[in-house]
Formats: C-alpha cells, sequence, structure tokens
C-alpha cells in the first residue's frame, strides 16, 4: 500500500478516454496507464466502455460539419475504449500536456515524448481525449459517468483523497482512501 499525503491545493478533474487505437495494443494501453500514475494523478473512476455511433455523434457534436468529425465518430465507435476521471491539481492542463498536440505530426516533431507522438497513428487514431477546461471535463465526465455525482466528490472524497492515506487498487484500476469502505459513492 503506498501512502500518498497531499494536503496542498483542491484537486481539479479531467476525463481521459484511451481510444480504440491504444486498447487494441495491450502495450500502449499499460504505457499509457503507467503514464498517469507516473504523474500522480489519482484514478477517481476507470471503466472499459464501447460507444456506438449515435453516442460518438452526441459526444463529438461540437465537431459536426467539420471535415474529419464523420471519421471520428466511426473511429470512436469502432471498438472499445477506457475512460478514466483524473484528479490532480493541475489536471486538466497536466493531462493536455501530457497527451501532447492533436495533430500527431505535430507531436512527433515538437513533442516526441508525449503520448500522442509515441503511440498516435493519425489525427483521428491519436491515442488519447482529453478535456480542454475545467467545464468541459465536468460536461464529458457527467457523459461517460452519469453515475458520477461531482459535487457530492467535492464534498466528502476530495478531501479524504488529497490529504488521507492513499492506496492504489491494482485491480480495479483506482485509487481508493485507506478505510474507506465505500467502493462507489453517487
Amino acid at each position: 500500500m503506498a501512502a500518498v499525503g497531499r494536503c496542498g491545493r483542491p484537486l481539479q478533474l479531467t476525463l481521459a478516454l484511451l481510444k480504440p487505437d491504444a486498447v487494441a495494443h495491450p502495450l500502449v494501453l499499460e504505457a499509457v496507464h503507467e503514464t498517469i500514475l507516473r504523474h500522480q494523478f489519482f484514478i477517481v473512476r476507470a471503466k472499459e466502455l464501447r460507444c456506438g455511433r449515435e453516442e460518438s455523434r452526441r459526444f463529438y457534436r461540437e465537431h459536426a460539419g467539420r471535415f474529419f468529425y464523420q471519421r471520428l465518430v466511426e473511429f470512436m465507435a469502432s471498438g472499445p475504449m477506457w475512460a478514466y476521471i483524473l484528479a490532480h491539481e493541475n489536471a486538466v492542463p497536466l493531462w493536455r500536456s501530457l497527451m501532447g498536440p492533436t495533430k500527431v505530426f505535430r507531436a512527433r516533431n515538437s513533442v516526441p515524448d508525449s503520448i500522442r507522438g509515441a503511440y498516435g497513428l493519425t489525427d483521428t487514431r491519436n491515442t488519447t481525449h482529453g478535456s480542454d477546461s475545467p467545464a468541459s471535463a465536468s460536461r464529458e465526465i457527467a457523459f461517460f459517468f452519469p453515475e458520477f455525482n461531482e459535487q457530492l466528490w467535492y464534498q466528502r472524497e476530495e478531501p479524504r483523497l488529497r490529504c488521507g492515506q492513499v492506496y492504489y487498487n491494482a485491480e480495479e484500476r483506482v485509487h481508493c482512501v485507506v478505510g474507506d469502505e465505500e467502493k462507489e459513492l453517487t
């Protein structure tokens, strides 16, 4: 059990998606997961899921009408993904920095050690998605984790996670507070 005590600034949440291209390659999936842990994110929730076309259309509706929209929708519906709720003092900017630029060519040339620089295949098959703001994170978390109550999490779990004795449950792929009997907080 690895104990982590963070009684610093409040934690911020973000959504991280590991796209079908990452999930299709177990070594890439594990490498990205290890990157999350190595950069001291708390994994609040994690689940494997599959989006249908309609769900993918709804999630990416802000891109409707753009040249890549249909290709992105089809790709996101093509196989399983992993969705994570990540917590860190700077979750949104840190996750976006670790992902690297959306365009894989740019990522490979400017930030080759980024997730997309190392594992991205094309601008659509670029391994990961991350929220671009705290407001987007709230909306995207609610989309993929409708059972998750963000307000309640900030009231009850965030202070305990930030300041308590925390361990990583490898089987569930999430961080837990020592002595916490509740598996899911809704």
